[in-house]
Protein backbone atom coordinates (compact mmCIF):
# COMPACT_ATOMS: atom_id res chain seq x y z
CA UNK A 1 0.00 0.00 0.00
CA UNK A 2 1.64 3.49 -0.98
CA UNK A 3 1.39 5.58 2.04
CA UNK A 4 1.38 8.72 -0.35
CA UNK A 5 -1.98 8.11 -1.39
CA UNK A 6 -4.22 9.29 1.03
CA UNK A 7 -7.97 8.75 -0.09
CA UNK A 8 -6.53 4.46 0.43
CA UNK A 9 -8.59 2.87 3.29
CA UNK A 10 -6.15 1.68 5.89
CA UNK A 11 -7.74 -0.73 8.00
CA UNK A 12 -7.09 -2.17 10.95
CA UNK A 13 -8.12 -4.86 14.11
CA UNK A 14 -7.40 -4.89 17.93
CA UNK A 15 -6.20 -8.27 19.44
CA UNK A 16 -7.01 -8.02 23.13
CA UNK A 17 -5.27 -10.90 25.47
CA UNK A 18 -5.80 -11.72 29.12
CA UNK A 19 -7.21 -14.47 31.09
CA UNK A 20 -8.13 -11.38 33.65
CA UNK A 21 -10.36 -9.41 30.62
CA UNK A 22 -12.24 -12.75 30.21
CA UNK A 23 -13.19 -13.32 33.89
CA UNK A 24 -14.07 -9.48 34.45
CA UNK A 25 -11.43 -9.09 37.13
CA UNK A 26 -9.65 -6.53 34.95
CA UNK A 27 -12.03 -4.02 32.95
CA UNK A 28 -10.32 -3.11 29.20
CA UNK A 29 -9.53 0.21 29.52
CA UNK A 30 -7.51 0.01 25.85
CA UNK A 31 -10.49 -0.87 23.26
CA UNK A 32 -12.15 2.67 23.34
CA UNK A 33 -8.93 5.08 23.50
CA UNK A 34 -6.82 2.67 20.29
CA UNK A 35 -10.17 3.25 18.39
CA UNK A 36 -10.45 7.09 19.02
CA UNK A 37 -6.68 7.39 18.35
CA UNK A 38 -6.63 5.20 14.70
CA UNK A 39 -9.88 7.47 13.70
CA UNK A 40 -7.97 10.35 14.28
CA UNK A 41 -4.83 9.63 12.43
CA UNK A 42 -6.73 7.73 9.56
CA UNK A 43 -6.73 4.42 10.37
CA UNK A 44 -10.15 2.49 10.38
CA UNK A 45 -10.83 -0.20 13.08
CA UNK A 46 -12.11 -2.91 11.56
CA UNK A 47 -12.64 -5.90 14.36
CA UNK A 48 -11.76 -6.63 18.34
CA UNK A 49 -11.22 -9.52 19.70
CA UNK A 50 -10.50 -11.45 23.22
CA UNK A 51 -8.81 -14.39 23.49
CA UNK A 52 -7.51 -16.14 26.76
CA UNK A 53 -3.84 -16.85 27.67
CA UNK A 54 -3.67 -20.07 25.58
CA UNK A 55 -0.94 -20.16 22.75
CA UNK A 56 -2.92 -22.00 20.10
CA UNK A 57 -5.64 -19.60 20.58
CA UNK A 58 -3.18 -16.55 20.44
CA UNK A 59 -1.84 -17.57 17.30
CA UNK A 60 -4.65 -18.81 15.39
CA UNK A 61 -6.20 -15.10 16.43
CA UNK A 62 -3.08 -13.21 15.20
CA UNK A 63 -2.84 -15.17 12.02
CA UNK A 64 -6.46 -14.64 11.18
CA UNK A 65 -6.38 -11.19 12.30
CA UNK A 66 -3.08 -9.93 10.49
CA UNK A 67 -3.89 -11.54 6.97
CA UNK A 68 -7.67 -10.04 6.96
CA UNK A 69 -6.14 -6.02 7.84
CA UNK A 70 -3.42 -3.95 7.54
CA UNK A 71 -2.55 -4.04 10.78
CA UNK A 72 -3.43 -5.56 13.97
CA UNK A 73 -2.51 -4.03 17.58
CA UNK A 74 -2.30 -6.62 20.32
CA UNK A 75 -2.50 -5.51 24.25
CA UNK A 76 -1.73 -7.69 27.03
CA UNK A 77 0.07 -10.68 27.76
CA UNK A 78 4.18 -9.52 27.48
CA UNK A 79 4.84 -8.89 31.27
CA UNK A 80 7.10 -11.08 33.99
CA UNK A 81 5.10 -13.49 34.95
CA UNK A 82 4.22 -17.21 33.85
CA UNK A 83 0.99 -16.72 32.00
CA UNK A 84 2.89 -13.87 30.05
CA UNK A 85 2.95 -15.84 26.61
CA UNK A 86 1.89 -13.40 24.03
CA UNK A 87 5.71 -12.59 22.51
CA UNK A 88 6.03 -16.66 22.27
CA UNK A 89 2.55 -16.75 20.36
CA UNK A 90 3.66 -14.12 17.90
CA UNK A 91 6.36 -15.56 16.92
CA UNK A 92 5.18 -18.98 16.63
CA UNK A 93 2.69 -17.01 14.45
CA UNK A 94 4.63 -15.24 12.65
CA UNK A 95 7.23 -18.39 12.10
CA UNK A 96 9.92 -16.85 13.94
CA UNK A 97 12.54 -17.40 16.73
CA UNK A 98 12.42 -15.59 19.59
CA UNK A 99 15.32 -15.08 22.38
CA UNK A 100 16.48 -12.62 24.74
CA UNK A 101 17.00 -9.46 22.57
CA UNK A 102 20.46 -7.14 23.27
CA UNK A 103 18.56 -4.17 22.79
CA UNK A 104 15.63 -4.72 25.46
CA UNK A 105 18.17 -5.60 27.77
CA UNK A 106 20.52 -2.37 27.47
CA UNK A 107 17.33 -0.51 27.82
CA UNK A 108 15.78 -2.27 30.75
CA UNK A 109 19.39 -2.48 32.54
CA UNK A 110 19.18 1.63 32.70
CA UNK A 111 15.62 1.15 34.43
CA UNK A 112 17.09 -1.08 37.56
CA UNK A 113 19.28 -0.85 39.85
CA UNK A 114 21.86 -3.71 40.98
CA UNK A 115 20.23 -7.16 41.41
CA UNK A 116 16.91 -5.58 40.46
CA UNK A 117 17.16 -6.82 36.60
CA UNK A 118 15.63 -10.62 37.80
CA UNK A 119 15.20 -13.20 36.02
CA UNK A 120 11.47 -12.50 35.41
CA UNK A 121 12.34 -9.09 34.27
CA UNK A 122 14.43 -10.42 31.85
CA UNK A 123 11.90 -12.26 30.70
CA UNK A 124 10.07 -8.80 29.09
CA UNK A 125 13.55 -8.73 26.66
CA UNK A 126 12.41 -11.77 24.93
CA UNK A 127 11.88 -10.72 21.51
CA UNK A 128 11.05 -12.21 18.01
CA UNK A 129 13.40 -12.48 15.69
CA UNK A 130 13.36 -9.90 12.72
CA UNK A 131 10.80 -7.58 14.81
CA UNK A 132 11.32 -3.98 15.72
CA UNK A 133 11.45 -2.54 19.56
CA UNK A 134 8.67 -0.06 20.50
CA UNK A 135 9.36 2.34 23.22
CA UNK A 136 8.22 2.46 26.42
CA UNK A 137 8.80 5.58 28.53
CA UNK A 138 7.28 4.37 31.60
CA UNK A 139 8.44 1.27 32.24
CA UNK A 140 11.26 0.89 29.94
CA UNK A 141 10.01 -2.64 28.61
CA UNK A 142 9.87 -2.18 25.16
CA UNK A 143 6.80 -3.55 23.15
CA UNK A 144 7.18 -4.55 19.34
CA UNK A 145 6.28 -4.90 15.87
CA UNK A 146 6.88 -7.56 13.67
CA UNK A 147 5.55 -7.39 9.92
CA UNK A 148 2.09 -5.73 10.26
CA UNK A 149 1.24 -6.82 13.98
CA UNK A 150 1.92 -3.93 16.65
CA UNK A 151 2.56 -5.64 20.38
CA UNK A 152 1.70 -3.20 23.45
CA UNK A 153 1.46 -3.79 27.39
CA UNK A 154 -2.22 -4.41 28.53
CA UNK A 155 -1.36 -1.39 31.16
CA UNK A 156 -3.52 1.75 29.95
CA UNK A 157 -0.54 4.01 30.43
CA UNK A 158 2.29 1.91 28.64
CA UNK A 159 -0.01 1.17 26.00
CA UNK A 160 -0.75 4.95 25.45
CA UNK A 161 3.04 6.10 24.99
CA UNK A 162 3.89 2.50 23.43
CA UNK A 163 1.09 3.84 20.34
CA UNK A 164 2.39 7.66 20.14
CA UNK A 165 6.31 6.29 19.47
CA UNK A 166 4.48 3.64 16.78
CA UNK A 167 2.24 5.63 14.96
CA UNK A 168 4.14 7.70 13.27
CA UNK A 169 5.31 4.97 11.63
CA UNK A 170 2.28 3.19 10.86
CA UNK A 171 0.59 3.90 6.92
CA UNK A 172 -2.93 6.36 7.07
CA UNK A 173 -5.86 6.83 5.01
CA UNK A 174 -8.21 9.51 4.72
CA UNK A 175 -9.30 10.05 8.04
CA UNK A 176 -13.16 9.70 9.00
CA UNK A 177 -15.30 12.89 9.96
CA UNK A 178 -18.47 11.95 12.06
CA UNK A 179 -21.51 14.50 12.57
CA UNK A 180 -24.13 13.66 14.94
CA UNK A 181 -27.70 14.91 15.41
CA UNK A 182 -29.31 14.77 18.73
CA UNK A 183 -33.21 13.87 18.16
CA UNK A 184 -35.39 13.96 21.12
CA UNK A 185 -37.77 10.99 20.25
CA UNK A 186 -37.29 7.10 20.47
CA UNK A 187 -35.08 5.54 18.34
CA UNK A 188 -38.07 3.26 17.05
CA UNK A 189 -39.65 6.25 15.38
CA UNK A 190 -36.58 7.58 13.94
CA UNK A 191 -34.78 4.65 12.19
CA UNK A 192 -37.24 4.22 9.26
CA UNK A 193 -36.22 7.60 8.00
CA UNK A 194 -32.89 6.63 8.78
CA UNK A 195 -32.92 3.96 6.98
CA UNK A 196 -34.61 5.64 3.92
CA UNK A 197 -31.48 8.22 3.60
CA UNK A 198 -28.79 5.28 4.34
CA UNK A 199 -30.49 4.34 1.24
CA UNK A 200 -29.63 6.74 -0.69
CA UNK A 201 -25.84 6.86 0.66
CA UNK A 202 -24.55 3.57 0.92
CA UNK A 203 -20.89 5.18 1.01
CA UNK A 204 -22.10 7.34 4.46
CA UNK A 205 -21.83 5.05 7.39
CA UNK A 206 -24.75 6.08 9.46
CA UNK A 207 -25.92 4.32 13.07
CA UNK A 208 -28.88 5.05 15.77
CA UNK A 209 -27.77 5.30 19.21
CA UNK A 210 -30.70 5.29 21.42
CA UNK A 211 -30.08 7.50 25.12
CA UNK A 212 -32.15 8.15 28.21
CA UNK A 213 -31.80 11.59 29.50
CA UNK A 214 -34.11 13.10 32.84
CA UNK A 215 -36.73 10.51 31.86
CA UNK A 216 -36.78 11.22 28.18
CA UNK A 217 -35.97 8.72 25.50
CA UNK A 218 -33.68 10.22 22.44
CA UNK A 219 -31.84 9.38 19.69
CA UNK A 220 -28.19 10.01 18.47
CA UNK A 221 -27.93 9.92 14.58
CA UNK A 222 -24.35 9.48 13.52
CA UNK A 223 -23.09 9.49 9.98
CA UNK A 224 -19.38 8.89 9.16
CA UNK A 225 -17.64 9.77 6.05
CA UNK A 226 -14.05 10.58 4.38
CA UNK A 227 -15.46 13.11 2.15
CA UNK A 228 -16.62 15.99 4.53
CA UNK A 229 -18.48 17.19 0.62
CA UNK A 230 -20.75 14.04 0.46
CA UNK A 231 -21.04 13.77 4.41
CA UNK A 232 -22.40 17.29 3.96
CA UNK A 233 -24.63 16.26 1.22
CA UNK A 234 -26.08 12.79 3.05
CA UNK A 235 -26.75 15.60 6.70
CA UNK A 236 -28.84 17.85 4.35
CA UNK A 237 -31.26 15.05 3.20
CA UNK A 238 -31.30 13.60 7.28
CA UNK A 239 -32.96 16.64 7.64
CA UNK A 240 -34.85 16.71 5.33
CA UNK A 241 -36.21 13.50 6.31
CA UNK A 242 -36.46 15.16 9.99
CA UNK A 243 -38.51 17.85 8.84
CA UNK A 244 -40.89 15.65 6.64
CA UNK A 245 -41.48 13.38 9.80
CA UNK A 246 -42.19 16.65 12.07
CA UNK A 247 -38.98 15.65 14.17
CA UNK A 248 -36.92 18.67 13.55
CA UNK A 249 -38.27 20.86 15.76
CA UNK A 250 -36.94 18.11 18.19
CA UNK A 251 -33.19 17.87 17.17
CA UNK A 252 -30.21 19.50 16.72
CA UNK A 253 -26.85 18.97 15.45
CA UNK A 254 -24.26 18.14 18.74
CA UNK A 255 -20.23 17.68 18.88
CA UNK A 256 -18.96 14.53 19.82
CA UNK A 257 -18.50 16.05 23.57
CA UNK A 258 -22.09 16.53 24.13
CA UNK A 259 -23.08 13.11 22.18
CA UNK A 260 -20.92 11.25 24.52
CA UNK A 261 -22.06 13.28 27.86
Amino acid sequence: MDKDKPDEEVTAAILVIGDEILSGRTKDKNIGYIADYLTTIGINLREVRIVADIEDEIVAAVNAMRERYDYLFTTGGIGPTHDDITADSIAKAMGVSIDVDPRAVAIMEKRYGPGEFTPARKRMARIPEGADLIKNAVSGAPGFMIGNVIVMAGVPRIMQVMLDDVAPKLRTGAKMISRTIRVERPEGVVAGGLGRVQEQFEDVSMGSYPFFRKDKLGTHLVLRATDEARLDEAIKVLWEMLREEGFADHAREVDADEAAS
